[in-house]
């Protein structure tokens, strides 16, 4: 592997700001001090520009298997490679649903072959898969997912035996997507009887509930608690479930911690008259009282990571009536420069967006030598210019759908450059392909 020296940077970590020099070797951050006066077989000048550790993204869909007409581990990892994520965590429901250890193993075939990013895959669960999942390997393995709320085939766990097996036995951390399912099919049976075929995108957030959303977090909290699971509730959407979770104790000692997601500290339900289906997700986009209420959970310790629930649909498929058009939307480009520009408008500090979304995700998940810019562990790095403006636009949006909800938005910063696992991944707007990143591994 090559050595990267990067010069004169303002290194963001661990609740400060300092300015030094930082060398990476054999694939680790070898040294970081005030000046490094070695040879090196890249250097970076980063004067002017902030190094923050790699954002992980707990939560992507990146489709493949079977869904690779709207995103491929490939085109995806690029895509968060560009944004400044080094690290990804992906869903198992994918075409066939991961319900087997085999199929997690084909998953990881693919992204050893394929992915430019760092790469974990959670096995998922089924009211009938509980053997499987117990077989799953802790230190190899991100996690368990649940889906306690409708989702792809197989994967709606509602049988109250099995979520209660589930809890008592997993051996490993339960991801939770927490809506309701009887709650849901009521409201939409209600609009369907009151508006026929004619519901409209301003209903979802009415139909997906706050009430679905609650009842379902709160069953997961109760059931973690009795059972003492090790649970992550996934995309917290409405400011009543922020008040299920505890900053009295430190992360590393939680056994409940929660994600956020950009879209829901970016839009409101507002946003659907201009956006649409574009920002149809599950859960839904709510309220700007839910909007606030989830940012003040991040910034209090509530909420404990940002990700992106990155799930992206061809732009014909999203272009369907409300009830034919598919939930989720691509972000892993985006998630980072919206972060900061949350930052440039005051609302949260840079250290704050390092510890949601580097360090409090290798906390949280175990990860191995990697959230945080310190001697000895994976270079995952990105440079960014808080000054270089950026537009998104069609041009340089690189999800395999070709388009972002937030299109023609102007950023007030940009990702520079990109070092995955020691190799310059991506630097002053251009992808640099041929290394692949590594599989992430787990301290349990």
């Amino acid at each position: 592997m090559s050595t990267i020296l990067i010069k004169s940077a303002t290194i963001v970590n661990e609740g400060k700001q300092f300015v030094a020099d930082l060398l990476v070797k054999d694939g680790y951050i070898e040294r970081i001090d005030q000046h490094i006066d070695t040879q090196a077989d890249q250097t970076i000048n980063a004067e002017g520009l902030h190094l923050l550790p790699g954002c992980i993204d707990d939560q992507v869909h990146f489709r493949e298997p079977g869904l690779t007409h709207k995103a491929e581990i490939y085109t995806e990892s690029r895509a968060a490679v560009a944004g400044g994520i080094t690290s990804f965590m992906e869903m198992p429901n994918t075409v066939p649903n991961t319900l087997t250890q085999e199929l997690l193993a084909d998953k990881y075939a693919i992204a050893a072959q394929k992915s430019l990013a760092n790469y974990s895959f959670f096995m998922g669960a089924s009211n009938d898969n509980l053997d499987e999942v117990l077989k799953t390997d802790i230190k190899n393995v991100c996690g368990i997912k649940v889906f306690m709320g409708s989702s792809t085939g197989n994967m709606l766990v509602d049988n109250p035996g099995t979520l209660e097996k589930l809890f008592a036995e997993s051996p490993m951390l339960i991801a939770t997507h927490c809506e309701d399912e009887a709650t849901i099919r009521r409201n939409m049976a209600h609009y369907k009887e009151l508006l026929g075929d004619n519901i409209t995108i301003d209903y979802h957030p009415i139909i997906r509930s706050e009430e679905a959303c609650y009842l379902s977090s709160s069953m997961a909290v109760e059931l973690a608690k009795k059972n003492n699971t090790r649970l992550h509730i996934l995309h917290i959407s409405t400011e009543k479930e922020t008040h299920l979770f505890d900053n009295s104790i430190p992360l590393k000692d939680k056994r409940i911690t929660a994600e956020a997601c950009v879209h829901h500290l970016w839009f409101s339900d507002s946003d659907y008259a201009t956006k649409g289906n574009l920002i149809k997700w599950n859960p839904a986009v709510k309220t700007a009282h839910d909007r606030d209420g989830i940012l003040a959970a991040v910034l209090d310790g509530r909420i404990d990571v940002i990700a992106t629930d990155h799930a992206p649909h061809t732009i014909e498929e999203k272009a369907q009536s409300y009830l034919q058009a598919p939930s989720g939307g691509p972000l892993v480009q985006h998630a980072l420069p919206a972060m900061l520009e949350l930052y440039h408008k005051g609302k949260i500090t840079l250290e704050q967006i390092v510890e949601k979304m580097a360090h409090n995700v290798a906390i949280c998940f175990q990860v191995e030598k990697r959230g945080f810019i310190r001697e000895g562990y994976w270079a995952d790095l990105v440079l960014v210019d808080l000054n270089r403006a950026n537009k998104v636009e069609t041009g340089n949006i690189l999800y395999k759908c070709k388009w972002s909800p937030f299109e023609g938005e102007t950023f007030h910063s940009s990702v520079t450059h990109t070092i995955v696992s020691g190799n310059l991944a991506y630097s002053d707007g251009k992808l640099i392909e041929g290394v692949n990143g590594r599989r992430l591994s787990f301290e349990r």
